[in-house]
């Protein structure tokens, strides 16, 4: 029994991430933990973490190291680290911060409620690392943490062997879900008035490979179409090499599909690229650029771009901006190359020093705040569709404005009349008044606003929960028991 204690879910990295803290909510609420509200410490507080970039660890050790002292002052306090850098550390968690309680990895979400038990009853650290995924994600509870955008995973893990990455590793081999559980979960969305749906996964349009249909992605795209209530569709991550026309024509066929494309780069150095093992070059990532403005001339397009890869030179890095200034990004995730401990290229000689790496840095950042200024610029005096949502807009507030996001991604902060009665989940057409590098202006009155049904969830103070979609992967025979309730 929990007594009804109270949890807090803090979460490192990507929408990955943030989605398996929906998950780890969601099995907790099933276990009867209750969501901490207020400044009040809660009884157990679980960091879901990512080991991408090389300060990872050192944010949560320093994380836990400030939350040591208020666990010693709260007899019965629990602390579990889960994600990706709980699977890479495992044991080596604890020996660092042995106030800890439990450890637990990717693959073994599902067994939260019962280590914190376990560690509960026997006084003693629980660490369970798995080394493959023993059910689909999706199986289990998920409470959202928005009425009107939710995330849904079409596939696990990675094939590719990216120098760089460590996630494969920690995430494991790509395990793809049936397009009728995928459906399922976003029909079940839709039906609690959820209006923008993304589809997630590591490596999105390679999605199909495990049951053998290079075109499943595209298809999936098309039949998000046919779900009633349902407007937006969004999806990330893509991978330049799987990428195919037959996507394009369905994002640009598919009305409810947002014309809005997340597409890495990485470098615009073939040599690089080689490097990295990334199975592309810039003549062909920027063809798929051209076809999908083609298709789409209004499509937002952003990217990840490393700086500093190991062996990068002045003329690699001028590749890269020239590929840059080429596809017209509207925005871009960059990142300062770090070692990742356990992928090839921490181990690759040639490191690019601090001082060069911070010096190109900041000449790609104000090469993309140029061109992405300038991008946004083009849609002065445009009339746009906004999602109004919470959180988006720091400084809404002080301001008077409301934020959403346009139907191409676009960050817009928008005029409202008080009286008017606009909650996050509504729908808003606006004019765009002023233009900056990453957000746009709507200071006028109001085109139109529709309320929702996501609206009303919001205002209504409703949650969405879902419940464990089953037979997420592909098996043969019966199906295996499912796990029980730990009510």
């Amino acid at each position: 029994m929990t007594d009804n204690r109270t949890f807090r879910v803090i979460t490192y990295g990507c929408q990955m991430n943030a989605h398996d803290s929906e998950r780890i909510s969601g099995l907790l609420e099933e276990a009867g933990y209750v969501s901490a509200t207020g400044d009040g410490e809660p009884d157990v507080v679980v960091f879901n973490t990512c080991a991408v970039r090389e300060n990872a660890d050192n944010r949560l050790y320093g994380n836990l190291g400030h939350l040591r002292p208020t666990k010693l002052a709260h007899p019965g306090m629990q602390i579990a680290v889960g994600g990706c850098l709980a699977q890479k550390d495992r044991g080596e968690i604890v020996k660092k911060a042995p106030w800890v309680d439990v450890v637990f990895g990717t693959h073994n979400i599902g067994s939260l409620p019962v280590l914190l038990e376990r560690a509960r009853h026997n006084a003693a650290a629980e660490v369970e690392i798995l080394e493959s995924l023993e059910v689909f994600p999706s199986t289990l509870p998920t409470r959202r943490e928005s009425t009107y955008a939710g995330w849904v995973s079409i596939s696990v893990g990675c094939n590719n062997t990216c120098t760089f990455c460590i996630v494969p590793a920690l995430r494991g081999k790509e395990k793809d879900r049936r397009p009728g559980d995928i459906l399922a979960e976003v029909r079940a969305l839709a039906a609690e008035g959820v209006l923008e749906v993304t589809l997630l996964g590591q490596n999105v349009n390679s999605y199909g490979v495990e049951f053998g249909d290079r075109y499943a992605f595209g298809k999936l795209l098309r039949a998000c179409g046919e779900i009633d209530g349902l407007e937006r569709v969004r999806f990330t991550s893509p991978h330049p090499k799987d990428f195919t026309d037959d996507v394009i024509a369905a994002m640009a066929e598919t009305p409810n599909v947002c014309h809005s494309l997340h597409m890495p780069l990485q470098s615009g150095s073939d040599a690089v690229l080689r490097a990295m093992r990334r199975s592309y070059r810039a003549e062909k990532y920027l063809g798929i650029i051209d076809k999908v403005r083609a298709a789409m001339p209004d499509a937002a397009i952003t990217t990840d771009i490393i700086v500093g890869f190991p062996g990068e030179t002045d003329a690699d890095f001028e590749q890269t901006l020239e590929v840059v200034r080429a596809a017209r990004y509207s925005s871009a995730f960059t990142f300062q190359y770090s070692k990742r401990p356990g992928t090839p290229a921490a181990t690759m000689d040639e490191q690019v020093p601090k001082p060069v790496v911070q010096e190109r840095y900041e000449r790609l950042i104000a090469t993309l705040e140029e061109i992405s200024w300038a991008e946004n610029k083009r849609l002065v005096g445009s009339t746009l569709e906004v999602l109004a949502a919470v959180g988006e807009g720091r400084k809404d507030t002080a301001t008077g404005r409301l934020s959403g996001r346009a139907r191409d991604g676009r960050l817009v902060h928008f005029a409202a009349d008080p009286d008017a009665g606009i909650r996050p989940g509504d729908i808003v057409h606006t004019t765009v008044t002023y233009a900056a590098p990453h957000h746009l202006n709507a200071d006028g009155p109001l085109v139109a606003h529709r309320r929702t049904r996501a609206g009303d969830a919001w205002e209504a103070g409703r949650v969405t929960r879902t419940p464990g979609v089953s037979l997420g992967m592909p098996s043969i025979g019966s199906p295996p028991p499912q796990p029980a309730s730990h009510c």
